[in-house]
């Protein structure tokens, strides 16, 4: 039987970031599947994640980020193959996500009847979707068998999202459950781009090219 590690809130994992420890990955998978909150890098800047299910969990993100109810959340999915279960994609689409995925890009799509109501837009029913590429979560998204709920690690009136793994143990340690530190990985959030509709439609320039949407 594998030895379960006893996370403390708040703990900071240090993980290699080009060969991330298997048994801290496993951690951190834990910690999701128990419905916490974790911090983790993504290849635009740091990001909150947590369970598709866990409520609570996406909850106590809105509280920390201050958001409104209808707060923007992201679905992250390991590879292409995942996004069908959550978002209706066209053939125009489809070409579109094969390439510029894996990447730092968020793209918006009309959601299938599996998507939970509280993640999409109510009025236009579309959901985020995201492949991100960066060793340590997609690493992560191989031992948790699910899709992950992300938003930003940007706090109330700051104008950059934090990026050093100790300053955010420091300063919101108390109010998550696991900090994944795999180093800096930025400050640019990703490119955000609409495919809901009949052709692509940028929403927000980040650190993905935005050129071909625009």
């Amino acid at each position: 039987m594998r030895r379960v590690h006893n996370v403390r809130m708040g703990e900071r994992l240090e993980l290699h970031p080009e060969n991330p420890q298997l048994r801290l990955l496993r951690v951190a998978a834990e910690c999701l599947a128990r419905g916490n909150v974790i911090a983790y890098p993504t290849d635009s800047c740091y990001a909150l994640g947590c369970a598709l299910g866990a409520k609570e969990a996406m909850e106590r993100i809105q509280a920390l980020r201050q958001t409104r109810k209808g707060h923007f959340f992201t679905v992250v999915c390991r590879d292409l193959s995942e996004i069908a279960r959550f978002a209706l994609v066209e053939n125009w689409q489809y070409r579109l996500l094969r390439s510029f995925t894996p990447g730092p890009y968020v793209f918006v799509l009309r959601a299938t009847r599996q998507v939970p109501r509280r993640l999409l837009d109510a009025r236009r029913r579309t959901v985020g979707i995201r492949v991100p590429d960066h060793v340590v979560v997609r690493a992560l998204l191989r031992e948790y068998p699910e899709p992950m709920l992300s938003t930003t690690l940007q706090l109330p009136g700051e104008a950059v999202p934090l990026t050093d793994g100790r300053e955010i143990e420091e300063r919101i340690g108390h109010a998550l459950d696991l900090v994944l530190d795999a180093g800096n990985c930025g400050i640019e959030p990703s490119t955000i781009v609409d495919l809901s509709g009949d052709a692509p439609r940028l929403l927000r320039a980040g650190k993905g090219d935005p050129r071909p949407f625009q």
